[in-house]
Formats: C-alpha cells, structure tokens, sequence
C-alpha cells in the first residue's frame, strides 16, 4: 500500500467529511487507482476516517438547518455525490417533520417581507418559486402559501 497517498487520504477525509466518491476522486488525482485506491478506501473505512453514512447525517442535517434546504434539494445533492440509497435515507432521517414545516413557514413569513407587490397572485407565485428553488415539496409549499395569504 502506497504509505504517502494513505496519509493523504487520512488526512483529506479528517479534515471534513467526505463521501466514497470523493475519496475515489482524490486518490486518482494523486494517480493511485485500481486495486490500491480500494485497499486504501478499505483501510479508512476499517479505521472510521471514512464513513458514508455519518457524511449522509452530517450533510442532509447541517444543510437543512444552516441553509435551509428542503428534502428534494438535499436528497439530489446526496444523489450526485453518490452517497448510497441506504446512507440517503439515514441522512434524511435527521429532518425532523415538524422543524420542516416551520422553517418552511419561516422561510415564506421572510420571503414575503421582500416581495413588493400589490397583486396577491403574484405575490403567491413568488413565494412558491422561492420555496421550491429551495427544494421544498410542491404540495407542502402550495399548502403554506396558501394558508399564509389567506
């Protein structure tokens, strides 16, 4: 095993947390491939450098509380990561239902605040743009939306 691309991998994946993909990503850079990179993958995994499902947890919960992403939106980023299906719904566990629809309503109260407009449907129509681009289900944010402008 080759020590030096070991070590830079322990230390790429102790500094953050990171998912297979990443890590497969980083090794080929370093020009280790094949049979190496898995042993060394193996090797941080064995050693708890490397664990999908505590990046799956940390990433769908930080993402969800500091930037306030909706499931869809974190769910795709998960995906394009290629974090495993597994991984993707331990992460999405860390959402809690009822944090979900209140930053959900948070994020419509705020929204509302900035959008300057005398027509109601307009108003709607920006609200529900912003909250889908956030990743928020359709029917959950038409419900909000709607219950918010009555």
């Amino acid at each position: 095993m080759n020590k030096e691309a070991l070590i830079k991998a322990a230390n790429f994946c102790a500094y953050q947390e990171r998912t297979h993909k990443e890590v497969r990503k980083r090794l080929s850079e370093l020009e280790v491939l094949g049979d190496e990179a898995e042993e060394i993958i193996a090797y941080l995994i064995e050693n708890n450098y490397l664990n999908e499902e505590r990046f799956a947890r940390i990433f769908a919960g930080s993402k969800f509380r500091v930037k306030k992403w909706g499931r869809i939106k974190i769910r795709q980023e998960l995906k394009m990561r290629g974090v495993s299906d597994y991984c993707l719904k331990a992460g999405m566990s860390e959402i809690d239902g009822d944090d979900y629809m209140t930053t959900l309503q948070e994020l419509i109260e705020k929204k509302s605040k900035d959008v300057k407009d005398n027509n109601k449907l307009i108003i709607k129509q920006k609200l529900v743009k912003y909250a889908l681009s956030k990743g928020f289900e359709s029917d959950l944010v038409f419900d909000v939306v709607g219950k918010f402008l009555k």
